[in-house]
């Protein structure tokens, strides 16, 4: 057996079995709680302020990643993301997140080194796998049609 084999070993013995299912479980109901929370706002502003239904999703979804803001802010999103998993952190709520954590921890470096910079060192590659992703989707929805 090499070093490294029997390190593996020796390391795998104390480290602490991970729940995969129930995680699983935990970021399935979670992400779809925060769907179905959505949901109601868009339903909300249709129904109660007379907004198209498209117009009211798109307010929906602003509305989350600005309560998604407040509570980073707040300091309470980590607690629930660190429950949640990755029903909280794959939504735009959780890129919201990102963003408002970055900028909330460098905003003692100024305005563009330190806010600007770090907040999109970390929403960056979203940006940019989202943007190269709708130019691909656009190109295969132009040849189909």
């Amino acid at each position: 057996m090499s070093l490294k084999t029997n390190y593996r070993q020796a390391v795998k013995a104390f480290q602490p079995k991970t729940p995969y299912v129930i995680n699983s479980l935990k970021a399935f109901v979670v992400g779809g709680a925060l769907c179905t929370v959505a949901e109601a706002f868009a339903n909300l502003y249709s129904r109660f302020f007379s907004v198209p239904l498209l117009s009211a999703q798109q307010l929906a979804v602003m509305t989350m990643m600005l309560l998604a803001v407040v509570f980073t802010g707040a300091g309470k999103y980590d607690d629930f993301s660190q429950f949640a998993g990755a029903g909280a952190t794959m939504t735009l709520a959780g890129f919201a997140n990102a963003l408002a954590s970055a900028a909330l921890e460098y905003r003692s470096e100024g305005w563009t080194a330190g806010v600007a910079s770090h907040m999109f060192k970390a929403g960056g590659a979203a940006i940019v796998y989202g943007v190269v992703t709708a130019y691909l989707l656009g190109i295969l929805y132009y040849l189909m049609s």
